[in-house]
Parts: structure tokens; sequence; C-alpha cells
């Protein structure tokens, strides 16, 4: 019996590990599909990693190790190359590896399975169906772990920011970026990313445009972008041709929730995450969700510090804290979801963290915090908000205490 199975060895899995053994947990266990711990980290050799946590600039597979490091004196345990088939509300944990075919008993599970990325099957990108097409992510790990350069004439689709990495990577290993195509009227990329993988390199940006035809016979020779209009639709005569061999797709990342599914957690139909609590407790008492698995982050170390919190939780809970009821959380409709969608009662934490996005760009903004009768709890300036930036808004308990029934977040533009 473990008190606690982590699924996922990637930051979120061992931050949450690390935190769990902090705060006195004896028997805990980090399940990881891949060969070694590390998840997404390991490929992403650039640096920008560890700010938030560490306080220094790192690289993932740095990052990744300093958390590896600090567990290997622990009594955590870890079972690699493993994967896991089905969990359940009993809190029961079945996997598969070399050993064989287990079923493993915890008190209670941390979901921290991050997420996959969207492929052109999702977006049905017309065209024939040649070599040369890849997720931004594959090519990634096929660059810097496996040393396969995958083309050398690059068109990528989309601005997250895995693309605008890659468009720098790519350049840098000798591949000439012809652009980088997004649908939306703005990037889907950290700012940072924007100047310093595509300006600094004078890599177009378009934007407002998208792929509307790949050709090749056995690997991509062209691609056909077109401007779109409001509804995305192409606009006739906009269309302009590159000659390439390679497309990237960068074109967004959907939480690895399988396994959520089959437990029955309710998902959040924005997100396609698990629905949380402030504690980051899933709709099934004592299964736990945090990182990427929740909602997509743009920094590894908002990940780390949302893996701390749901470890908190978990402790909390084998300690036999109960909940006397909830409050939902909800949005207006230019913010794309709110986490946690719930808030446990009676209120006992000194502030509560709120994390969203925006639908749109927002020039000078107010964020408010409003009760079911539209008294103003908290209100927060900010000169922009961007889609591409997961904001935090922070409200101390006094103020929250001060509402009545369910909340709402919404923003007024300026």
């Amino acid at each position: 019996m473990f008190d606690v199975i982590i699924i996922g060895g990637g930051p979120a899995g061992l931050a949450a590990a690390k935190k769990c053994y902090d705060e006195g947990l004896e028997k805990i266990l980090i399940v990881e599909r891949d060969t070694q711990l590390g998840g997404i980290l390991n490929q992403c050799i650039h640096t920008g990693f560890g700010l938030g946590v560490f306080k220094e600039e790192l690289s993932g597979p740095e990052f990744a190790h300093k958390y590896i490091e600090m567990l290997r004196d622990t009594r955590v345990e870890v079972m690699l190359d493993t994967m896991v088939l089905e969990i359940n509300r009993d809190k029961e944990v079945t996997v598969i590896n070399g050993n064989g075919y287990q079923k493993l008993q915890a008190k209670a599970i941390i979901l921290a399975m991050g997420c996959r990325e969207r492929s052109r099957g999702a977006i049905a990108t017309p065209g024939s169906r040649g070599a040369g097409v890849y997720t931004a992510g594959a090519a990634q790990r096929y660059i810097n772990i496996d040393g396969y350069m995958v083309g050398k004439r690059v068109v990528i689709l989309g601005s997250g920011d895995i693309g605008l990495i890659m468009a720098r990577r790519m350049t840098l290993e000798g591949a000439e970026v012809l652009a980088c195509v997004e649908i939306n009227p703005y990037s889907g990329g950290l700012p940072r990313n924007i100047v310093q993988c595509l300006n600094d390199f004078n890599i177009p940006l378009y934007l407002s445009h998208t792929i509307t035809k790949i050709e090749g016979e056995n690997r991509v020779e062209r691609v056909t972008i077109a401007k779109v209009d409001e509804h995305f639709q192409p606009i006739e005569g906009t269309e302009i041709v590159f000659d390439c061999d390679t497309v990237l797709l960068s074109i967004g990342l959907i939480p690895e929730n399988e396994l959520s599914k089959v437990a029955g957690i309710e998902l959040d139909k924005r997100t396609k995450g698990p629905i949380v609590y402030e504690n980051m407790e899933t709709s099934v008492e004592g299964i736990f969700a945090c990182g990427n698995v929740v909602h997509v982050h743009d920094l590894a170390d908002n990940v780390a510090m949302e893996a701390e919190k749901a470890a908190v939780g978990v402790c909390e809970y084998l300690k036999g804290r109960k909940s006397e009821g909830s409050v939902d959380v909800t949005t207006y409709e230019m913010i794309g979801y709110t986490v946690p969608q719930h808030i446990h009662l009676p209120l006992d934490k000194n502030k509560y963290d709120f994390f969203f996005r925006v639908r749109k760009i927002f020039g000078p903004s107010v964020i408010y915090v409003i009760d079911s009768e539209e008294n103003v709890l908290a209100r927060f300036n900010r000169q922009y908000i961007i889609p591409g930036t997961m904001e935090k808004i922070t409200v101390p308990k006094v103020l929250l205490e001060k509402g009545k029934g369910n909340l709402k977040v919404l923003i007024e533009e300026k």
C-alpha cells in the first residue's frame, strides 16, 4: 500500500514527489512510461527554465536533473518503462512492464501525465500525405535526442511555443525556416519566444493565415498558405506558395486524459483536463491532478508550483480534511477557462490563486472577481493581456469571505 502513486515522471510528477516527501509521506511511488525521468524536459535543450523555482536559468534537462538529484537520497520509489493501463475510484493502479502485469494500491493518486500535440489529422489540413510533416515536438525529439535532421526548407504551421523554439533550433542547425503561419490574429506563444526565435532570425510570422494545401509525391515539395477572414475561412486571391520539404505543426496541446476518463473523473470541456478544486483534487475523492494534464501551461516552473499544491492537497486529504461544500468559479466569455473550477468550503487558506487564459488581446484592462449577486470582491489592473500567456490573480481569503454564492472572473477593457 502506497501513501501516494504519482503517474508521470516529468516536471509535475517530480515536483509533486519531492513535496510529498518534504511533507512527511513515507510510501511514494512515481510511475513513468519512459526509460528515464524528466518527461518532455529531456528534449528541451534550450534555456529559460528554473527562474521561478530555482532562481536561475536552466535548460530542460538541467531543470529535471535538479529534481532527480533531490529525490536521489529519499525513500521515493520509481518504476520506469512502465505503462499505466487503468486507475479506478478505489485508488487501484494497474500497470504493465517487463515484470508483467501488476495491480498497485494507493491511498491517493496524483495525475501528472502531461499533454500531447494535436496532429495534422486533428485539423484536416488538405493536400497529399507525403513524408516531411511532423509535429513540432516530434521534430524536437528527432533533432535533440536522436540526432536526426528532419528537413532543410521548413514552414511552420502555428505559433505555439514549441513551434517558435523549433524555428530557432532548425535555423541554428542550418535549415531555412521560410515562414511561421498562424491562423489567429495573434501568436499563441510567449512574447519572449517571438522575439528570440523569430525576430532575431528574421523569420516572418504570417498572422491570420493558414496552410490551404500541401503538395508532394513521396515528400513535401511545396505548401500554399492564404489569409483567412474573421470566420477563419481562406480568402481567395491571397495565396502564397513556398517551395519546402518540411512542415512542422505547432497547433496546440491536449491534456493526456485517457486514464482520467476511465476513472470517471469529470473533465472540463474547455481545458480538456480534469475539473479541479483549489487543492488540485479532482471530482473523484483522493485523486489529484496537476500540470499540463489539467491545463496547458506556458512555463515548467508553473507546472512545478502547481504540483506542489497538489502534493499539499494529498497530505491534507490523508490527514482527514473534510469539505462542507464548495463554490463554483465561472468565467466571462472572453476568458477561456479558470483553474480551479471549484473551491472547497470552509475557506481555510490565507489566499487563493486563480489561473486563466483569454481569447483575444486586451489592452489596459481590469480583471474583476464578483459573486453571484454581482458584488465586486477584488479587482486587478493590467496594462495588457495576451492569449499566449497564462494569467494569475491572487485573492485574499478575507475578500472571498465577503462573497455570496458562486464566483465569476471577468475582464473589462478600459
